[in-house]
């Protein structure tokens, strides 16, 4: 145990090792997050891996961020009060300019050997939604990616099989994005007179249900 680091000593190897790769670097509730450009992504996370200093030999978990509605109010509602769950959230060094990219990608690392975890993330402007994949690197982002590339629309160059893991084949958008209803776009049905199972759009009306909240 007395060979544990803490995440601003981390934070600190990572400047040194490497140096000019790196965007930007934050501590948060004791944990080391770190902004870095997808053209200097694999090399950061190769380094991350087989560095002795680092050794971050597990991903743990990779997600999708969309930064659309980013510090505006969560209820469209007039008597809706407009400080909810933003109200609780700390910022971070970094935290996301309004006229950043809207997307991100986020990597959890975890190093076994050393006890120490650390979070890569990655902007990804709507315009160029393509990521370098990192499935080579960990095997297990093969399905991570296919989520978030599924529910938010991100693509991993170089994955080996990517494609919907969570909606249908056929499905028509991606559902975490802020921009997305609701209620989807497409609903489906069994039709007695063809046999098949048929996609028309959603016969029901969007409904805004929201808690109030008076202060």
């Amino acid at each position: 145990m007395s060979n544990l680091i803490t995440a601003e000593e981390l934070a600190t190897t990572v400047k040194q090792k490497l140096s000019g790769q790196i965007k930007n670097t934050a501590v948060y509730k004791g944990q080391l997050t770190i902004e870095v450009d997808k053209s200097e992504l694999r090399q950061i996370c190769e380094s991350l891996r087989d560095a002795d200093e680092f050794q971050f030999e597990q991903l743990i978990d990779l997600c999708g961020v969309d930064y659309l509605t980013y510090g505006q109010d969560e209820w469209s509602t007039n008597e809706a009060s407009g400080s909810g769950f933003e109200r609780g959230r700390e910022s971070l060094d970094f935290d996301k300019e309004p006229d950043s990219p809207r997307f991100a990608v986020v990597y959890h690392l975890l190093s076994v050997t050393l006890n120490q975890r650390i979070r890569i993330r990655v902007l990804v402007d709507a315009e160029d939604m393509m990521v370098p994949s990192v499935v080579d690197i960990w095997n297990g982002a093969n399905w991570f990616e296919r989520e978030a590339f599924d529910l938010f629309g991100i693509l991993f160059e170089g994955h080996p099989d990517l494609r919907r893991i969570l909606t249908d084949y056929g499905f028509i958008g991606h559902p975490f994005r802020k921009d997305f209803p609701v209620i989807g776009e497409l609903e489906m049905r069994y039709d007695e007179e063809q046999k098949q199972c048929v996609y028309e759009p959603v016969s029901i009306e969007e409904r805004i249900l929201v808690p109030r909240v008076i202060r």
